[in-house]
């Protein structure tokens, strides 16, 4: 009998305690303020890429470009240089070709590393525009775009690549780095922008 009550009491107590739990509300979850990273796609660099990464990927970068825009979301210019070696800011070079469709007054990143973090100001710009998801396009794939993609998850970002956006001296890599990170079609990002905060 004592063994019963026991058992009894210890089934009630749990059954108590899980409803409670069920009852206690829970922290909503953040919604998605998302900013697109266009990275390095200068001049400079393209005559070394992949010929048939770059015939898709500016298509495609347009097209992120244009869905971020549409749906009132930031679109962020990285630009590499090395004091060293170049290319030097203000130059031919140095710009994207007129066929990306950036704008001038998109917020202007200039870098010296291979990870768009180190040592610039685009955390303290992307905090401020309260960004917590990014989503990268443009070169290279295996080099400053990678290591960007590394810095934002260091850094609390969800983060993304775009399907297709990515350039790199060989196709096959391109295609390897989109296999091994968190990577979104055109398709999945327009839905994804549509249901995102502005």
């Amino acid at each position: 009998m004592k063994k019963a009550m026991t058992l009894a009491v210890g089934v009630l107590t749990a059954v108590a305690g899980s409803s409670v739990a069920a009852e206690t509300p829970t922290a909503p979850t953040p919604k998605m303020r998302p900013a697109l990273l266009v990275i390095d796609v200068q001049n400079a660099f393209l005559s070394y890429m992949s010929d048939q990464d770059k015939k898709l990927a500016p298509e495609m970068i347009n097209y992120a470009i244009a869905q971020f825009r549409q749906n009132g979301h930031p679109v962020i210019r990285i630009y590499h240089t090395d004091p060293n070696w170049g290319p030097k800011p203000d130059t031919e070079p140095f710009e994207f070709p007129s066929s990306i469709a950036i704008k001038p007054d998109d917020p202007k990143v200039v870098k010296n590393h291979p990870s768009a973090f180190k040592k610039t100001e685009l955390e303290t710009l992307l905090r401020e525009k309260g960004v917590n998801a990014l989503f990268l396009v443009g070169l290279s794939a295996t080099g400053c775009v990678l290591a960007t993609y590394q810095g934002a998850a260091e850094r609390d970002f969800d983060v993304f690549m775009v399907r297709d956006a990515l350039i790199s001296p060989d196709t096959e890599l391109t295609r390897a780095v989109e296999r091994i990170s968190e990577t979104v079609s055109y398709g999945a990002l327009r839905v994804m922008l549509q249901n995102a905060s502005k």
